[in-house]
Order: C-alpha cells, then sequence, then structure tokens
C-alpha cells in the first residue's frame, strides 16, 4: 500500500473513531441527564425535580410581600418595604408602604399609589407579622392582564383590611397571599397545587377566565381545598366539584337576561351573534343565548367565529342586515375585543347590541363610542345600582375611584372565606360551612348564597352606554333599571 492511500485510511480511521466517540458522549449524556434539556423531558430523579419546580414557583409567582409581583409603577418606598419584608423587618415594612399608599393630589405622579391592591395586601400581611393568622390566596392573571389583575386584588384587598382593622376573625387576622397565574391553565394548575401544599392555606380566589378555573378543578377537588372563582361564568363549571365555588353568576343567567331584554323590551326577533371558538366562556355565553332565544320564540340568523381566518365584519353584518337581522350579540372574550369594536364600528347602529360581561370594559368606552352608544350588556353588579350600599361608598373612600363588577364579586369572595373561616378554620370546616343550605355572607351585591352545583344564587345587572362625564370618554355604563 502507498504511503498515500496508507494516509488516506489513517484519516478515514481517525473521523470514524471521533464520531463514535462523539455519539458515545451523546449517549452517556442523555442517559445520565446532565444536559438542560434533559432536565425536565427525563429526569434521573422525578420527585426532586417536581420539588425544585414547586420551589422555583414559589420563589417566582406566590408572594405575601417578600417578592413584587406588579412592578409596573412601584415606588422606591414600595420596593423598600419589599426588601424588608424579605428580611423580617416588619416594622421598616409597614413604614414604607403606608408611605407608598399615601395620596398626594399635588403631585401627579403619587396619584396612582393609593389605588395600588397590592401594596394594601403586603402592608396587612407585614402588619401581621410572624402572629399567628389564617391564610387564604388569590391567583390573578398578572403578567397577561394587570388591570384585571388589580381589579381582582383590591376586592380582597379591601376585604382583608376591613376583617383586620375590626380585630380579625375571633381575634386572628387574615394574612393574603399572591400569585401569578398569566391566566394560562398550566401555569394555574402548578399554582392551585403549590397552594395544595401549602397547608396553611384555607382558601383561594381564582381563577380568571373559564378554562384557567376548569383547568384546576381537580387539583382543588383531591386537595381538598376550596377555591371561589370571582370572574369564570362558564356553565361547565356548573357541579363541577364539591369545592370550587363562585361569586358571579353563571352565563345560563346572563344569556336568559340578554335574552329577554331582546324580545320583550326591545320587541325584536331575529338576532346574528358573534363569539370566539377559543373560549370557553364565549362559547358557553354563545350557546346559552342561543338555547335562550329560540326558547323564547326568537330567531338566530348566524353565528359568526371572530377566530375565524377568513372573518370579514363588513361582510359578516351586511348579510345578516340583507337577512333581516335586527338585534348584534356579542359574546365575545377579552382576547377578540379589539375585533369587536371593529363589529361595533362597522355596524354603525344599524342593528341594536347586546354584549356579556367581557365587553364591559373602558376599551368599549373608547373605541365604541358613538357607534356603541345604547349598546346594553348583563354584569354582575354595577356601583350605580344601589348608590347607598355600604360596599360602593367604602369602595370609594379606600380607592379614591370607582370599582367594577370585578372588583365587587372578588370582595364577595373575600367575604364568604372570611364567613366559612369563622364557623370552622379548617380547609374541611370552610367547605362544608359553603355547601351548608343555612349559608349566607353579606357582600358588595347582596347576600351571598350557593346553590349545590357551587354556583351563586343570584340575577345580573342589565347596563347600558350613554354619554356622561364619569369617564374621560365622553360615555360610560348606566344601569338599567331592575323591574
Amino acid at each position: 500500500m502507498s504511503q498515500k492511500n496508507e494516509t488516506v485510511v489513517l484519516v478515514l480511521s481517525l473521523v470514524v473513531t471521533l464520531a463514535l466517540v462523539a455519539a458515545g458522549l451523546w449517549w452517556f449524556t442523555k442517559r445520565s441527564g446532565t444536559s438542560p434539556e434533559s432536565v425536565t423531558e427525563n429526569p434521573s430523579s422525578p420527585g426532586e425535580t417536581l420539588s425544585t419546580q414547586s420551589n422555583q414557583l414559589d420563589q417566582e409567582r406566590i408572594s405575601a410581600g417578600e417578592k413584587l409581583l406588579i412592578s409596573a409603577d412601584a415606588t422606591p418606598e414600595k420596593q423598600a418595604a419589599i426588601q424588608a419584608i424579605a428580611s423580617g423587618n416588619y416594622k421598616e415594612a409597614v413604614t414604607q408602604l403606608e408611605a407608598s399608599l399615601k395620596s398626594d393630589s399635588r403631585v401627579a405622579n403619587h396619584l396612582q399609589h393609593r389605588n395600588d391592591p397590592e401594596a394594601l395586601i403586603y402592608l396587612n400581611n407585614a402588619r401581621i407579622g410572624n402572629q399567628k393568622s389564617y391564610t387564604i390566596a388569590a391567583s390573578v392573571p398578572i403578567t397577561s392582564d394587570v388591570n384585571g389583575a388589580q381589579e381582582i386584588l383590591r376586592g380582597v384587598a379591601q376585604a382583608q383590611n376591613e376583617i383586620n382593622q375590626a380585630g380579625g376573625i375571633k381575634g386572628i387576622p387574615l394574612k393574603v397571599l399572591i400569585a401569578n397565574d398569566e391566566n394560562n391553565p398550566d401555569i394555574a394548575k402548578q399554582v392551585a397545587a403549590a397552594f395544595v401544599k401549602n397547608s396553611e392555606v384555607l382558601g383561594v380566589i381564582g381563577h380568571y377566565a373559564s378554562d384557567v378555573t376548569l383547568a384546576t378543578v381537580d387539583t382543588y377537588q383531591s386537595g381538598k381545598l376550596v377555591a371561589i372563582s370571582p370572574i369564570s361564568t362558564s356553565v361547565k363549571l356548573s357541579g363541577q366539584s364539591h369545592y370550587v365555588f363562585r361569586t358571579v353568576p353563571s352565563d345560563y343567567v346572563a344569556a336568559r337576561a340578554l335574552a329577554e331584554y331582546m324580545l320583550q323590551k326591545l320587541k325584536q326577533q331575529k338576532v346574528v351573534v358573534f363569539f370566539n371558538s377559543q373560549s370557553g366562556y364565549s362559547q358557553s355565553l354563545k350557546s346559552e343565548f342561543v338555547t335562550a332565544v329560540s326558547l323564547g320564540g326568537g330567531q338566530v340568523f348566524s353565528e359568526i367565529d371572530l377566530s375565524d381566518p377568513n372573518f370579514n365584519a363588513a361582510q359578516s353584518i351586511d348579510q345578516a342586515i340583507q337577512g333581516g337581522a335586527q338585534v348584534l350579540m356579542l359574546a365575545v372574550d377579552t382576547g377578540t375585543l379589539d375585533k369587536a369594536m371593529l363589529v361595533v364600528q362597522v355596524n354603525g347602529k344599524r342593528l341594536r347590541l347586546l354584549a356579556g360581561d367581557d365587553v364591559y370594559t373602558p376599551k368599549t368606552l373608547q373605541y365604541g363610542g358613538l357607534a356603541a352608544e345604547n349598546m346594553v350588556l348583563a354584569i354582575p353588579w354595577h356601583i350605580l345600582a344601589n348608590p347607598k350600599a355600604e360596599f360602593p361608598n367604602a369602595a370609594t373612600q379606600l380607592w379614591g375611584a370607582d370599582v367594577n363588577w370585578r372588583t365587587a364579586m372578588a370582595y364577595d369572595a373575600a367575604k364568604a372565606l372570611i364567613a366559612g373561616i369563622r364557623r370552622n378554620p379548617t380547609r374541611a370546616g370552610v367547605q362544608q360551612a359553603l355547601s351548608s343550605s343555612n349559608f349566607s355572607a353579606t357582600g358588595a351585591a347582596g347576600d351571598i348564597k350557593f346553590l349545590s352545583s357551587g354556583d351563586r344564587n343570584q340575577s345580573v345587572q342589565l347596563v347600558t352606554i350613554k354619554p356622561g362625564k364619569r369617564t374621560a370618554f365622553g360615555y360610560e355604563f348606566v344601569p338599567i333599571p331592575n323591574k
């Protein structure tokens, strides 16, 4: 064999050897679980990995004040308080949080701080310090909808503030944990599991979207921990678990109120419905409304899916009008609200407008404007429906601004848990209390009572959009007087 051929053979042998070594190293690495990618996919110790994930979840998403979850517009005092709580210096934390919450109308950047529910919750927790306390938790969508999260937390914070200022539950103060579940079903299940694991948690307020709450039902059921949703309205939640309740009326109630208004008040029979097939809430409200209209003798001309890639607002409305439709129903969720506002503008007041509670947002007033005037919405509660009630006045005084139905329903969820803890401060005791036929607590929207399905026994409030000065947009939601 020539020297040249020998060289070629040696080179080929070297290449093959290196390839085999590399393959062996790759196989060993995958088997031993040392690569970053294999840590979660093929853990060598599942229990250890789950424990690590749980600890990371607690550190990143759940806080009693030792970490900042809502970072937007956080004052230096609030940030200092977080550090003080983390180090166990509760006295300093109280001083800093009280300073952060003070409102000074002469300083523009302080206007929003009085309205900070996270700060008020942490303040009450810091005042408790290491004392004995009862603990509840609130799981909210901070990173996906910070405004919605704060609306819920205001209700929880107000209830906590009231009970602690009154001396606590039979002399024992109430502590609140806050969790950020991002309104994500998978993350919410992890949060729910962390709450179940924490034996101090006696009840949970959450979650936000119906799909997210539905994803956590089995976790709360198996962990025997009560969860009360102030937001989720899907009929699928009814009777799902003896441990899952809600203070918001279901879509069954809202849909029938809207259908009745259309058929009896507007005297209209034919409607086109816009919805989002990717949302459990939207599907639920749409289906219940369609059923209610049909049972009442009306007709649904068509059901338009806003998630359809071929969706065309102008074409859909023109076809509905040509087909004799008189009313347009927006059974949409917050994720399709922008498209819903496009529908409202394109409609141009040609069809009368109805909508569910997810349309009850400042965005509707801002972008709907004149085209949204006279729209009728079904919501659980409105601040002007009973202006002499105790809650709206106390809320306005505490927060320096009006609150909406999400805050009221969260307040009621917290009040229900407080009443349950007062009866029996154990997980089993809270569940038994809320399930009892004689259970009742006073909330923002009247008495809080639950049906055997876990649903709240309460009607909805119809509101309409009118020109007004209560908002910066020239329009406001006004309650329609009940019968």
